[in-house]
């Protein structure tokens, strides 16, 4: 059975940083993209971050491009995404995905695996 679990949410204040995690089980994806997603209250779901099988290349969101940094341990296959300068608007719902190919997409219908998601609230 496929998990991916994601750990490392929590609260923090505006200005603060987190460092999310993402622990797959049940095979391995380190011939696949993966990603963070995020969902905030009332909307829908969003890309933060995705990158490709071998980290080479990466996309972020506008949003949080400079703030946040998306890396991957194949040999533990872990993603984490490291979030810096945290904003009130960063609260959400964040989601790690694993890719159905090895080159990254921005597009979320292009993962199959996805997390149970970690909530993260910044305070203003």
């Amino acid at each position: 059975q496929v998990q991916l679990v994601e750990s490392g949410g929590g609260l923090v204040q505006a200005g603060g940083s987190l460092r999310l995690s993402c622990a797959a089980s049940g095979r391995t994806f380190d011939n696949k993209a993966m990603g963070w997603f995020r969902q905030a209250p009332g909307k829908e779901r969003d890309i933060v971050a995705v990158m490709s099988w071998n980290g080479g290349v990466t996309y972020y969101a506008d949003s949080v491009k400079g703030r946040f940094t998306i890396s991957r341990d194949n040999a533990k296959n872990t993603v984490y995404l490291q979030m810096n300068s945290l904003k009130p608007e960063d609260t959400a719902v964040y989601y790690c995905a694993a890719g159905r190919y090895s080159w990254y997409s921005m597009n979320s219908m292009h993962y199959d695996y996805w997390g149970q998601g970690t909530q993260v609230t910044v305070s203003s």
